[in-house]
């Protein structure tokens, strides 16, 4: 539902009365939004930016239960995760889909110590696993990795997880919730919470970013699922409140596919700080990470760490025959993972916990920290329920309808080949628009695969506002090839201008802008 339609609907504000307002557009609120629209109730979300502008468009795109927990010995947020990905993997095919990895192993003792951890692996995932774990010997390790390090290479153990591609898929939610009856709007920012006599919170004031415009908004519910900036909304309701929230960044680097040279992923266990790494395929590159560096401070766009950067290709170069290098790194971005803050003061991410947290404020705003991509919809569903449960009657115990729920796209097809592969369903209407306008067909850079129709399409069909919106998140330019990202803006700006009626003025500005983003994601 874009702007226009939504102030016609607001009319006179005072007689509009949301069930739910959801604060923040990634995906934890996106999630929300899905199921209490799908539950029947009057739904808003407002993002201050674009739909998983922060954290929720920079994961490593894996859909997993996360073996590096299984090795800390939380069973129950894995087995949680593992379920969750099963859905995921149905419920969106053309975007979440199984990934073969292989951990190499240079003693002889890791082989079985790998192996038996990850037939727990396997256990866990029940009817949902993706395949059984194996080991394999040292020349098939070889032939799947021609890349690898062979010296003193003794096997590998090969396990399935699963991959996708982060942003578009927080789109295509963002497109079921509004099938559904949700309202969402983007560059809307929530400047205060509204509350009544008895201090509830019954609204929020936000500001129409784009326009200038304030509204006061009327709401059953507030939910605040502002990733790492929970305490900001938090402060809002209570000044001086404690931090829930611990930043915790991760950065990853893409390299050319040579480096790799694998339709498999290398998962390394162990690194020299004891998390794991990889290296996986993903969109022709390769995606090698991540980090995570404990932060005392958040921003829409992090900036990696030289440290962060060293680590990745001093570990990476270790199991590679080719060795990467810092000139061989087409794009870096670091992201930042919103961990529910510990209980005592600590510098280590480990005892930090990935499990979230829903907290529901004496004012009856509902918070929800920590948590992952992977349970982003059972995260959803115990959020509304809590929603529903501290309504005092105002919402209707109406049950969660998630689990088998088709996100926008889905399809059972063939996909179509790249860069229309991400497009599920919504494959034939691009194609259907390339048709009436054959020129829409032309390929954007030489390095990259997409086309001017996807700008057209991001526009009319994707919410997409901004050149950062489009060459970041409904193409994923920025993240595979920063410097041929920031040669193509101009084509795209000029599409972009066209579409949305926008002057030079606009244009110049929109490039300014991104070419500051898009700097921070080039190492020289």
């Amino acid at each position: 539902m874009n702007r226009l339609t939504f102030k016609q609907q607001m009319g006179n504000t005072a007689t509009v009365v949301w069930d739910i307002i959801v604060i923040g557009g990634g995906a934890t609120g996106l999630g929300i939004a899905m199921d209490a629209a799908q539950r029947g109730f009057r739904t808003l979300l407002l993002e201050q930016s674009d739909f998983a502008k922060g954290t929720s468009s920079r994961s490593t795109k894996l859909v997993h239960g996360g073996v590096r927990y299984l090795a800390q010995g939380d069973v129950g947020l894995v087995k949680e995760a593992l379920h969750e990905r099963g859905l995921l993997l149905a419920n969106a095919p053309h975007l979440a889909h199984d990934q073969e990895f292989i951990i190499p192993y240079y003693k002889w003792w890791q082989g079985p110590f790998y192996g038996i951890g990850l037939k727990l692996y396997d256990f866990l995932s029940g009817r949902l696993s993706l395949g059984p774990s194996r080991v394999i010997g040292k020349q098939k390790v070889i032939n799947a990795l021609p890349a690898i390090r062979r010296e003193g290479l003794k096997g590998g153990i090969v396990y399935h997880d699963g991959q996708f591609d982060d942003a578009r898929l927080a789109v295509n939610i963002a497109q079921t919730a509004a099938e559904k009856g949700a309202v969402l709007l983007n560059y809307f920012k929530v400047t205060s919470l509204r509350k009544a006599e008895d201090g509830r919170i019954n609204g929020v004031a936000a500001t129409d970013l784009e326009t200038g415009e304030t509204y006061e908004l009327q709401a059953k519910i507030v939910i605040n699922a502002t990733g790492v900036f929970a305490d900001d909304v938090l402060q809002m309701d209570k000044p001086g409140s404690r931090p829930t929230i611990r930043p915790s960044q991760g950065v990853h680097l893409v390299l050319d596919a040579s480096f790799l040279n694998s339709s498999s992923a290398l998962m390394i266990p162990k690194t020299a700080d004891g998390r794991v790494l990889f290296a996986l395929p993903w969109h022709g590159k390769v995606l090698v990470g991540t980090t995570d560096t404990p932060l005392n401070n958040h921003s829409l766009e992090p900036q990696a760490l030289d440290t962060e950067v060293q680590f990745i290709l001093q570990t990476a170069g270790s199991y590679l025959q080719k060795a990467p290098t810092r000139s061989d790194v087409l794009s870096v971005y670091a992201g930042l993972r919103p961990l529910a803050a510990p209980q005592k003061d600590t510098d280590s991410t480990k005892e930090i916990s990935r499990s979230h947290k829903i907290i529901t404020a004496a004012s009856g705003l509902i918070t929800i920290t920590g948590g992952k991509w992977t349970t982003f919809r059972k995260m959803a569903e115990d959020t509304v329920d809590v929603a529903i449960a501290s309504s005092g009657g105002g919402l209707a115990a109406v049950p969660c309808e998630t689990e088998h729920l088709h996100i926008h796209g889905y399809t059972t097809a063939p996909l179509a080949p790249a860069p229309l592969d991400v497009y599920g369903s919504d494959t034939n209407d691009i194609n259907a628009l390339i048709k009436t306008e054959p020129a829409l067909a032309g390929q954007l850079h030489p390095r990259l695969p997409y086309i001017k129709a996807q700008v057209i399409w991001a526009v009319r069909e994707e919410m997409a506002r901004t050149l950062d919106d489009v060459l970041s998140r409904r193409l994923r330019a920025l993240l595979l090839d920063a410097r041929a990202a920031m040669e193509m803006a101009p084509a795209v700006v000029a599409l972009l201008a066209a579409e949305l009626g926008k002057d030079k003025i606009w244009e110049e500005q929109q490039l300014d802008t991104f070419t500051d983003i898009a700097e921070n994601y080039l190492l020289d």
